[in-house]
């Protein structure tokens, strides 16, 4: 069997659709690549020509505003593949994708999806149910920035972070965002975020340790959020 029948990727994604034949096609044009924390997959504004199989680490999907801040719109885990928005409606990237810690990517050119979309109905009915999925948690997170304080934001994207991305053996969250980042994802300003860690922290709710962060009482924090 090729490498991509046994990718995780392949499990997880629109991609499970394809038959043996459409995966060794793939694994003959795939480029495979690592990615170091800090480094762009892709940024705003360019031609993606292809998508992206997140096959380990995690990245931040991004948009820059007009006043400089990177607000951060998702958090993208291994299983998942980048890009097929763009592909589908041949734009440029509309979010930047970084790496929040070193990650394993494969690419595959636009011409092969593009003939596996216009040839396999169920390959190409998966990408639109992933697409219409992301717009969802779009419209979720636009209601929940609208309608939360940012206390109740922060509160939910501390129990996200944990949920998605599990824990270190310590306790602490595995993804370690900075203060700057966590501030991006519940859209205040970084002292603002600063200062309620802080006072989760005072009220034994959270531990801060330098970075890390660690959940001590998830019902408050959940109450919190709710």
């Amino acid at each position: 069997m090729s490498k991509c029948e046994q990718c995780i990727v392949r499990e997880f994604s629109s991609l499970k659709a394809l038959g043996k034949e459409e995966l060794l096609q793939m694994a003959d044009c795939k480029t495979s690549f690592t990615i170091k924390k800090g480094e762009p997959i892709f940024e705003e504004g360019e031609s993606v020509n292809g998508i992206f199989c997140i096959k380990d680490g995690v990245c931040k999907l991004s948009k820059l505003s007009a006043n400089g801040k990177d607000q951060i719109v998702k958090l993208v885990k291994p299983g998942e593949l980048l890009g097929q928005r763009s592909l589908i409606s041949d734009e440029p990237a509309n979010l930047s994708a970084v790496a929040l810690e070193d990650m394993e990517v494969c690419f595959i050119p636009k011409t092969e999806i593009m003939g596996f979309f216009n040839q396999n109905n169920q390959f190409s009915m998966n990408v639109m149910k992933t697409i219409c999925g992301d717009l969802k948690e779009a419209d979720d997170h636009m209601v929940s920035m609208a309608q939360k304080n940012v206390k109740e934001r922060l509160a939910e994207t501390l129990l996200y972070l944990e949920d998605a991305f599990g824990k270190n053996q310590d306790g602490s969250l595995h993804i370690q965002l900075s203060r700057e980042e966590l501030a991006g994802m519940i859209g205040t300003a970084t002292e603002s975020c600063i200062r309620l860690l802080s006072e989760l922290n005072k009220s034994g709710i959270i531990d801060l340790t330098g970075k890390k962060i660690t959940i001590v009482d998830r019902n408050k924090l959940k109450r919190m959020a709710d």
